[in-house]
């Protein structure tokens, strides 16, 4: 079935505004999406409203919807709530993650070990995120899968690695990865596995902080 136009504007400028080709602060003209898709404003706004719930969307009294603007307090906010339920994620999908899944998480992990020597902090970024995609993808509560992946959609619309700033938090990285994987291979608790990827999460987020002379995350 093919999908609604409300759906179909949402696709469009989530697509859009996830690979940059709408920046932050970008205003979004109803009438123009909508001739663009050949449709009423009617869907657009319902689209917009959408992706303002999702966080990558804001709007202001007499100016409307712009893309939303990137700053270290969405980071801050954005990665403690993936430290939680991303770990959450993590442990409840750890049970159901098979040995090919096993063996194409650390195939990843090693091409970002690779990277280290000649450190490109954008590539490394995307086989982060194919990397822990592989964890958390068979969890099998639904609610808490959205909002893992509400979580990365909004560090997408950032466009900024982490490991710009702080590219020594690269290796680090690396290690926890192999020994997060390692809990997962020896079926250790889920509680275990849970603060182990909550950790790696959090080190991550008070590394970027650090660097910006901001105080650490207290959770």
């Amino acid at each position: 079935m093919a999908p609604s136009k409300s759906e179909s504007a949402y696709r469009l400028l989530h697509e859009k505004i996830t690979e940059g080709t709408f920046t932050p602060g970008y205003r979004l003209v109803l009438g123009t999406i909508a001739a663009e898709l050949g449709c009423s404003v009617v869907p657009v706004r319902e689209a917009i409203r959408r992706l303002e719930a999702e966080g990558l969307v804001t709007f202001e009294r007499n100016v409307g919807a712009m893309v939303a603007a990137a700053d270290t307090t969405l980071y801050l906010h954005t990665m403690q709530t993936l430290a939680i339920i991303e770990g959450a994620a993590t442990a409840l999908s750890a049970p159901f993650i098979d040995a090919g899944q096993l063996a194409a998480a650390r195939a990843i992990n090693q091409a970002m070990a690779d990277l280290l020597v000649d450190f490109d902090a954008v590539r490394f970024t995307e086989l982060n995120n194919e990397f822990h995609q592989v964890l958390y993808r068979n969890c099998p509560n639904p609610h808490i899968l959205e909002l893992v992946h509400r979580g990365w959609n909004r560090l997408a619309v950032m466009r900024t690695s982490s490991f710009t700033h702080i590219p020594g938090r690269a290796r680090e990285s690396v290690a926890e990865h192999a020994r997060l994987l390692d809990l997962i291979e020896t079926r250790a608790p889920a509680a275990q596995i849970e603060q182990a990827a909550r950790a790696h999460r959090t080190t991550t987020l008070n590394a970027y902080l650090a660097a910006a002379n901001l105080p650490a995350s207290p959770l």
